[in-house]
């Protein structure tokens, strides 16, 4: 896969929020992709059809790609978390964007470090807003 970097959900809705660290970061960071579970996380944050319909073009320009959950993906989010809920509350969204990451061998750009800090595998960049 020719892309680097997968972004997480809160990453995204920091940038949605007008955020200008993030803008700067994901204007700076070139072509990326985000997981199926991120992108229907952000859909589900929509208020109405306008705010979809730009997210969605928005996306477009960004040349984002989705990448939406496969065998390989489901079964690893499972080891995740049977492995590490019980001990680190990992939940199946951050599961299935983990696993996203580790099985493309993507870095996963995400505000939220101390959800994925336990798995040894993924790479993190860490943002702040």
């Amino acid at each position: 896969m020719a892309y680097d970097i997968l972004v997480d959900t809160d990453v995204l809705i920091w940038y949605l929020r007008g955020n200008e660290n993030a803008k700067k970061l994901i204007h700076s960071i070139g072509d990326f992709c985000i997981s199926g579970v991120t992108h229907i996380e952000l859909v589900q944050g929509m208020r109405n059809k306008e705010e979809l319909r730009r997210f969605q073009k928005t996306l477009r320009q960004w040349n984002t790609k989705t990448i939406y959950m496969n065998e390989e993906i489901s079964a690893k989010a499972l080891f995740y978390v049977e492995e590490y809920f019980l001990s680190h509350s990992m939940e199946l969204a951050d599961a299935l964007i983990a696993s996203t990451a580790t099985t493309y061998g993507m870095k996963l750009l995400t505000a939220n470090d101390k959800h994925y800090r336990v798995i040894k595998e993924l790479e993190i960049e860490v943002f702040r807003p």
